[in-house]
């Protein structure tokens, strides 16, 4: 089971407070299925919250020392029928996510037809590291960050 100093659980709390329960854990309880599907969760998201019905505090503790013992995850809160835990993100994902954005990647733009009654065009395109999809499916290039001449000024006297 993972430790954390007050300090970091005080900072996990706040940042956990506008999340939404990722899984809810029914009348079966703690089943494998519902064990894989936090590990998955914390792998993509680290910090999750955790809804668990049933009236028996007893029976909520448990689940909670289990989920943290099991999946090597550390105990943030628990408050009622909600359930808040931690585990780092692999490095693995934290590189995947530092890739992201450089070299081209393909996306599919889906727009419908002028009517409603067609079918609607599906087109698949490239997009290099500056471009994205607007709403309307057309793409766009990032334009460069415009300078501040007080700011260049400033730092050269």
């Amino acid at each position: 089971m993972l430790k954390l100093t007050p300090a970091e659980r005080s900072a996990l709390r706040a940042e956990a407070h506008g999340l939404n329960p990722v899984v809810i854990i029914g009348e079966a309880g703690l089943t494998p299925a519902v064990l894989k599907e936090i590990d998955a969760s914390l792998n993509a998201h680290g910090l999750i919250k955790v809804r668990v019905f049933g009236d028996d505090r007893e029976a909520r503790v448990a689940i909670y020392d289990t989920i943290c013992e099991q999946l090597n995850a550390a105990a943030v809160q628990h408050i009622g029928k909600l359930l808040v835990v931690y585990r780092p993100k692999q490095d693995a994902a934290k590189e995947t996510s530092e890739r992201r954005g450089k070299g081209l990647r393909e996306v599919t733009i889906v727009k419908p037809s002028r009517t409603g009654t067609k079918k609607p065009s599906v087109t698949k395109v490239m997009l290099k590291g500056n471009e994205r999809v607007t709403a309307g499916g057309s793409i766009k290039r990032a334009k460069p960050r415009q300078t501040s001449t007080k700011k260049t000024l400033s730092s050269r006297g």
